[in-house]
């Protein structure tokens, strides 16, 4: 019997790779698609050892016809969209970029799916970003939108493309609303792994301090190997749908921080108000964090938090591993790479 065939975008990032990985091991013939400049040196590919199990492929979101070229050369059972623009901070700075890519990339796909492979099923990555600032105190799939950035706008296009398409031409295409889910994977331009990295290395005396924005916004944070699950088990449904996977807990980058340095037994005083307010390591009186005013977004999001009660239902999802435990696997790595 033939191996299915799957197509992972963005397979070099933090959700692609760990997509690949499982997929290798549910015995998938996995092309891993990205565009030749983001490829990097395949670090993540590298650390879960897969660098030399996957079929790579030259892939450009914004290029139909390196789209088209790769749907001829394979018959593809699965395709998980994970490329994107995906730094919201980045997208601000570069609008236009972002739109054609992270919203019209999806569409390129879908439009190739619809003409020349309508049988194959097709993943959408859609973000609690596109939530935006709203009031409700829990998100579900039937809440309101309402994204604060250009990164969030084109999300929710891509998002809502992908369900135009489902009930147009009858295609089998899903969104995963995912909210924010982390990992020793993380890239480090994202707060979490950059909270982690640099507490590390003020940890073993080769960082001074770390520079942070908001630090009172609030978001619900999973662990990426639990989303990816997911993500998987929302293809394997008869029925196409779109799902929010999520823990619905929710705490502030503060906490987030403050477990780090639990974990790290670095202990600290807290001081001062809004852009003043710093951390101060008991040990020496040294200011090891400090709030640093351009790390803040033009529009800002608050508050993220998401209800799983769907995936629970449909799906028999449930994240497995708590905060701390994420946070304890993210410092592991880092102290890890540091030796």
């Amino acid at each position: 019997m033939s191996k299915k065939i799957a197509l992972v975008t963005g397979s070099s990032g933090q959700d692609g790779s760990y997509l690949c990985e499982f997929l290798l091991k549910k015995n998938y013939k996995v092309i891993a698609a990205d565009r030749r400049s983001s490829r990097d040196n395949g670090w993540r590919h590298k650390e879960l050892g897969i660098q030399n199990k996957l079929v790579y492929e030259d892939f450009d979101l914004s290029d139909i016809n390196s789209i088209i070229s790769l749907f001829r050369k394979y018959k593809f059972k699965e395709v998980y969209n994970l490329a994107a623009q995906s730094f919201v901070g980045s997208s601000f700075s570069t609008p236009i970029y972002t739109a054609d890519v992270t919203g019209l990339g999806p569409l390129r796909i879908l439009d190739t799916i619809k003409n020349f492979s309508p049988t194959t099923k097709f993943y959408q990555a859609s973000s609690s970003e596109m939530y935006g600032k709203v009031n409700e105190k829990i998100l579900d799939e039937n809440s309101r939108f309402k994204p604060r950035s250009p990164y969030a706008v084109a999300k929710l296009f891509a998002h809502e493309i992908t369900k135009n398409y489902r009930e147009s031409y009858n295609l089998f295409c899903c969104s995963g609303i995912l909210f924010n889910h982390e990992s020793p994977l993380r890239g480090e331009e994202f707060v979490t792994r950059k909270i982690t990295k640099q507490l590390c290395e003020i940890k073993n005396g080769k960082r001074k301090f770390l520079e942070l924005g908001n630090i009172y916004a609030k978001r619900d944070w999973g662990h990426a190997k639990d989303y990816i699950e997911a993500i998987w088990m929302i293809l394997q449904r008869r029925k196409p749908d779109d799902y929010v996977i999520a823990t619905s807990k929710v705490h502030t980058v503060k906490f987030f921080i403050n477990e780090c340095l639990r974990i790290l037994n670095i202990p600290v005083l807290w001081k001062g108000k809004g852009l003043k307010e710093v951390a101060i390591d008991k040990r020496n009186n040294r200011v090891i964090i400090k709030i640093n005013p351009k790390y803040y977004r033009p529009t800002e999001v608050d508050y993220l938090r998401g209800s799983f009660k769907k995936a629970k239902k449909d799906l028999n999802w449930r994240p497995k591993i708590n905060l701390t435990g994420l946070i304890e696997d993210m410092i592991e790595s880092d102290l890890q790479r540091l030796v």
